[in-house]
């Protein structure tokens, strides 16, 4: 039997990397892995890195770095699923961003143009806290953010990993659009309680206004497309649009989400929380 051959695009990111694990596993799959450090390099700004990695590949597991919201993410998308079709790409996977209608202008793009495929919607990963920007204020022992009445169901990069494989390994999931949600709705500062409890440590949840955020990246020095990023993300997204849960994952998996008590308290067994 021919093996399945799947690219997966940010390979070494919280649900890429993870993505990869699984699918090494698989019988009959070879994994390609699709990011610039690679000896076969992949990247997004440049198209001519493109041919040697869709070579001969089945079916692509597409995340977009930085973000789908990004001016320029639909004109990317738009040529790269255009050129994985030309070159005989059968399925698409698609990590869009929950509740970003800009996301969602790709969504199309990708629907408009695969032959198969498969829309993975997520919002805030329950990784953000352990292997992304909130790592820091969390060892600092103070995080400080926006938005902090709203509701988030904070989704796990592993339960989101599994149905990424699944959406990929069986056709059954062809053509269909998977809202991804932990299965419970907290605050940034109840989410930094739990961490709090779990690693037995103070942690100090300070609520800012969108403006004071604002000024605290700048001070910070932070890149400019980096600040634009998170501001959309707390200004745009983080609006309460989001503060439901879906039954999305226990349908595709059949099983229930990660909740985040259970994330955090596996997560401090690793130490990377340690000061």
């Amino acid at each position: 039997m021919n093996k399945k051959k799947i690219l997966v695009l940010g390979a070494n990111g919280k649900t890429g990397r993870r993505v990869v694990e699984r699918l090494k596993k698989v019988t009959n799959v070879e994994v390609r892995l699709g990011s610039r450090n690679e000896k076969i390099p992949f990247d997004w700004e440049n198209p001519e890195s493109w041919a040697a990695v869709i070579k001969d590949i089945d079916s692509v597991y597409i995340t977009f770095q930085p973000d789908l919201a990004i001016p320029s993410a639909e004109d990317t998308i738009r040529r790269f699923t255009n050129f994985a079709v030309q070159n005989g790409v059968q399925k698409m996977v698609l990590l869009s961003g929950r509740g970003e209608k800009e996301a969602q202008v790709c969504e199309e793009i990708v629907k408009a143009t695969a032959k198969h495929w498969t829309i993975v919607r997520a919002s805030w990963f329950n990784q953000n806290f352990s292997e992304s920007f909130f790592l820091e204020p969390i060892l600092s022992g103070v995080i400080a953010l926006p938005r902090a009445e709203t509701l988030e169901p904070f989704t796990d990069a592993d339960d989101i990993a599994d149905v990424v494989v699944e959406s990929l390994l069986y056709d059954i999931h062809n053509g269909q659009t998977y809202e991804l949600t932990g299965p419970q709705l907290l605050t940034f500062g109840q989410a930094v309680a739990e961490i709090a409890r779990a690693t037995n440590r103070n942690i100090t949840f300070q609520a800012l206004t969108l403006e004071q955020y604002d000024q605290m990246l700048q001070e910070y020095q932070l890149p400019e497309d980096y600040i634009w990023l998170v501001n959309y993300l707390f200004e745009q997204v983080l609006d309460g649009r989001n503060s439901h849960i879906t039954n999305d994952i226990e349908r595709v998996l059949g099983r229930k989400p990660k909740d985040f008590t259970t994330y955090a308290q596996l997560t401090s067994k690793t130490g990377v929380w340690n000061t």
